[in-house]
């Protein structure tokens, strides 16, 4: 078994990609590359946004906001959905209340 086929996607994951059957939308490589890009920058923000937070004194939930805006931005590479789900993932292992409103809805 090769490493790429070892990597757990999670179901939240898994549904950025899933139709209403449940059927992925794109080769499961794909999947497995874009989850490993969007946890690994999930993780790379955690230090950051705890600088942001505590130095400059911006609240979590201004700071998830900013942090999605970034990813939704033309130019940084993520869907709308892969933003929102690096910016959950990030305010779960940054252990930040969450709230969907940063995500405008």
């Amino acid at each position: 078994m090769s490493d790429e086929n070892q990597i757990h996607v999670p179901p939240s994951f898994t549904a950025l990609y899933s139709d209403a059957r449940q059927r992925l939308s794109v080769p499961m490589a794909e999947l497995r590359a874009r989850y490993e890009l969007c946890e690994d920058l999930a993780q790379q923000l955690v230090d950051h946004s705890q600088q942001v937070h505590h130095d400059l004194g911006v609240s979590q939930d201004e700071v998830l906001a900013r942090s999605y805006a970034g990813l939704c931005s033309a130019d940084s590479g993520f869907s709308g959905a892969e933003a929102g789900w690096v910016v959950r993932r990030l305010a779960e292992v940054l252990g930040w209340p969450w709230d969907d409103a940063v995500l405008g809805g």
